[in-house]
């Protein structure tokens, strides 16, 4: 169970229409609707970034599940989105995950962001001039902001979504509290839209 109730709006939302994938978000999504105007807020800089930052689908997608590895975060790690697949994102990419530096799956542009996602996540004060000059190779200036507000929108709402457990509707493996660390690349995902 949810260490957060939902807002009183969303439990009375009916899921029986939704898959697997978007039960979970609106699990997420309803504790943080207990502050509608923040939720809201929330969507729109996800979305902002999502449409106008220039960063591919698959790119995201391979950074938020990224991210979600370190943050521990069931509910981020067992979603891939829709958005994403239709971009490529295939089993065999969100495996390389494990090794991202030595996957050779992987473009040169996404195991820069991948190596910019990992030290967000884990030594942000490492990230320094030559972090940035790598990544000037494949990515814009509009890019690199884009880049990090989706790290920084991943690190924090990550953490914050794995602190509330809500891990009702998450396939079995996310679910049991086995306390090794799980991994997007060893579980079964579920699609969710967007």
């Amino acid at each position: 169970m949810a260490r957060i109730e939902a807002s009183d709006a969303f439990a009375a939302i009916p899921t029986t229409d939704l898959g697997q994938g978007d039960r979970i978000n609106l699990g997420v999504a309803g504790i943080m609707s207990r502050l509608p105007d923040v939720a809201a807020a929330v969507g729109t800089v996800t979305n902002a970034v999502r449409e106008t930052g220039g960063l591919s689908p698959r790119l995201m997608e391979l950074v938020r599940l990224r991210i979600a590895f370190h943050n521990q975060c069931r509910s981020c790690m067992s979603i891939r989105y829709q958005s994403a697949i239709d971009d490529g994102l295939t089993d065999d990419a969100v495996c390389s995950l494990a090794r991202p530096a030595e996957a050779a799956d992987l473009t040169d542009a996404e195991r820069a962001a991948l190596r910019f996602a990992d030290l967000f996540a884990t030594d942000h004060l490492a990230i320094d001039d030559t972090v940035y000059d790598g990544l000037r190779a494949h990515f814009t200036e509009d890019q690199l902001v884009a880049l990090g507000l989706h790290c920084a929108m991943c690190v924090g709402l990550g953490r914050l979504a794995a602190t509330w457990h809500v891990v009702e509707e998450l396939p079995e493996e996310f679910r049991a509290d086995g306390g090794a660390p799980l991994a997007p690349w060893s579980a079964p995902s579920v699609v969710a839209s967007g």
